[in-house]
């Protein structure tokens, strides 16, 4: 069974499939602020569209993390050390990348178990 959270015209938000979730990239709501607050935006969505798929930050697998300027990775690390999992920690790969718009700083895209 595939379960599809929050779809919209182009994607769904999440995807839960053989007990996996597949989450698509996030990026933050308010682009006004820094990469620290972009970054803690992004993770607060993570956290909510995991528990909306019956999951944790506690079996995240892997995180893909795209910046617009690798200069900012110091900063946004800052940020995901604090809410990463202690223990969990998942594989993760960060590259820069231009992103959709350019008041975007900072997006990231999870796969977890269910």
């Amino acid at each position: 069974m595939i379960t599809r959270i929050e779809s919209g015209k182009r994607m769904s938000q999440a995807v839960v499939a053989n007990g996996f979730v597949f989450l698509a990239g996030q990026v933050a709501s308010d682009t006004a602020g820094s990469v620290e607050d972009q970054t803690r935006q992004v993770l607060n969505e993570i956290d909510r569209l995991l528990a909306a798929a019956g999951s944790s930050k506690e079996k995240i697998l892997s995180a893909n993390i795209y910046l617009a300027k690798m200069t900012d990775f110091a900063a946004m690390n800052s940020v995901w050390d604090v809410w990463v999992h202690p223990v969990a920690k998942p594989a993760r790969a960060t590259v820069e990348a231009q992103l959709a718009a350019p008041e975007y700083k900072v997006e990231i895209q999870i796969v977890a178990l269910a």
